[in-house]
């Protein structure tokens, strides 16, 4: 088994705000990924004492040790209970209930001898591989589905979209969420290879039209992705100033990229 993983922050000066796990059960059969990206948070403290850092790491822990210990869960039940657990740490001191209480958007997958699991929640992306090379993204779309203009008010953001019906779905504090997470299995031997990426790095594809997912998964398989994060940094940094495909986006992004090879 060939396995990869790198997790780059946007910069020196700020904390990853993402998450990766890879996880081979002593069993030897089998196995388990996750990558969270953590949901910067605004400017006014949003009721909680804990960081960003600290949620992912805590819903990321729970996340894959459950994904490995619970084989009995599906994995939309594994993130309901590890949202479960992360919010019981920290609801006697924080206010869960806010709109920006901390969260992320998770990709996960887990796999045995017979089938492959597969969960995304928001933006983050997860791609399948067939042993004929064929690359199926799974993708939860329901954010980049929604006007431009809407989400240009944070407001109106946390008012009426984020955890909102019509809107976009995020890991908080609320385990029903992971029902809203796009989830399904394909047989263990229609899938070769996996990869999970945070948007930061999935910005080869979807920001900056580099290739489609077959060929994103090209450069994973063939050139590492060190690679694929090295040339994402180079099109932000070529785009700063003109703007040209980042628009009103940060220049640099958490990027993180977990690929398996089963």
């Amino acid at each position: 088994m060939r396995t990869e993983l790198i997790s780059e922050p946007a910069g020196p000066d700020r904390p990853n705000e993402d998450f990766t796990a890879l996880a081979l059960p002593a069993s030897g059969q089998g196995g388990a990924l996750a990558v969270l990206d953590g949901v910067t948070p605004p400017a006014v403290a949003p009721g909680c004492a804990h960081s960003v850092p600290w949620y992912c790491a805590r819903l990321g822990g729970a996340l894959t040790e459950l994904s490995v210990s619970r084989r009995d869960l599906t994995l939309p039940g594994v993130l309901s209970a590890a949202i479960s657990r992360t919010a019981e740490a920290h609801a006697a001191t924080c206010d869960l209930s806010h709109p920006r209480t901390p969260q992320a958007t998770v990709a996960a997958a887990r796999w045995d001898e017979a089938v492959v699991e597969y969960l995304v929640l928001c933006d983050a992306v997860l791609l399948l591989e067939a042993p004929d090379g064929t690359v199926t993204p799974v993708l939860d779309d329901r954010l980049a589905r929604l006007p431009r203009a809407a989400l240009r008010s944070a407001a109106v953001v946390d008012g009426t979209l984020r955890n909102k019906e019509g809107g976009f779905f995020t890991a908080a504090a609320d385990p029903a969420v992971a029902r809203r997470a796009v989830s399904g299995t394909a047989p263990r031997g229609s899938v070769r290879a996996v990869a999970a990426l945070s948007d930061g790095a999935a910005r080869w594809t979807e920001t900056f039209g580099e290739g489609d997912w077959a060929e994103l998964f090209a450069v994973l398989r063939g050139r590492g992705a060190a690679a694929l994060v090295e040339r994402v940094r180079e099109l932000e940094r070529g785009d700063a100033e003109a703007r040209v495909r980042l628009g009103g986006a940060k220049t640099h992004d958490d990027a993180t990229v977990v690929f398996v090879e089963l």
